[in-house]
């Protein structure tokens, strides 16, 4: 937009460095304590690798989300198309205190949770998917993210939305997560309805119904053994969705 000056200036145009645009444009980042890599025994005896998403990660999974946006069943399309953007954002640099987790079995990704810190107070959940219905691996990934928040950061408040009927079934309602007044309070996700949990919910019962649930807590003296397993990154070949 230009408009007419209301006095003369003595240089019409100005140069500006693009790094110094970066600088407004890109929040400064809070310090965030790094996720610990964890595992976790499924039910089947398999063990899952959760760790922190890794740059040489994300080309591999954007391609492998491409195939994903494009399937039209169980919102596996809007999802993806979402965690896509998600996950670019973290090579452009546009998303505020992201963490993300990715979980593997033998170096195959068929496990990804991440969210965002708000604020000192609210940290906020965004996506869970799982490329492996055999697998189960929805409940151990949104515990991990879950526990992140709440025991590491040690949050006031974690604001999930549920874009799914089998995410709201597992989370929205297995957890009874409240909402928030709506349409007052809105979830970044589109605006749709926060579901929440506090510190006091988490500790009195939560934590304990996901370790129930899963069959087993995250241990974060991983193996060396689990660690050779997942040593190579790969995407499935196939959608198991």
């Amino acid at each position: 937009m230009k408009i007419d000056l209301p006095t003369p200036v003595s240089v019409e145009e100005i140069k500006i460095d693009v790094r110094e645009i970066e600088a407004i444009l890109s929040s400064p980042p809070m310090n965030l304590p790094p996720w610990p890599e964890a595992q976790v025994t499924l039910k089947d005896g398999r063990i899952v690798y959760i760790r922190s998403i890794q740059e040489s990660d994300i080309r591999p999974m954007l391609g492998y989300l491409e195939r994903v946006m494009k399937v039209e069943k169980d919102f596996y399309d809007i999802v993806g198309v979402r965690v896509y953007g998600e996950v670019l954002a973290l090579l452009r640099k546009r998303l505020k205190d992201p963490f993300t987790m990715v979980g593997l079995i033998d170096g195959e990704w068929l496990g990804f949770a991440n969210g965002r810190v708000w604020d000192q107070d609210v940290a906020v959940s965004l996506h869970t998917l799982t490329f492996s219905r055999r697998a189960r691996l929805g409940w151990p990934m949104y515990y991990a993210k879950t526990y992140y928040a709440m025991e590491i950061l040690k949050v006031k408040e974690w604001w999930s939305t549920f874009e799914s009927y089998n995410g709201w079934r597992m989370a929205g309602l297995a957890m009874a997560q409240p909402t928030k007044p709506f349409p007052q309070y809105q979830h970044e996700l589109g605006g749709a309805k926060i579901f929440y949990l506090t510190q006091d919910m988490w500790q009195g019962r939560i934590k304990e119904f996901c370790k129930q649930t899963i069959g087993d807590d995250l241990n974060f003296n991983v193996s060396p053994e689990v660690r050779a397993a997942n040593a190579n990154f790969r995407v499935p070949e196939t959608l198991d969705l």
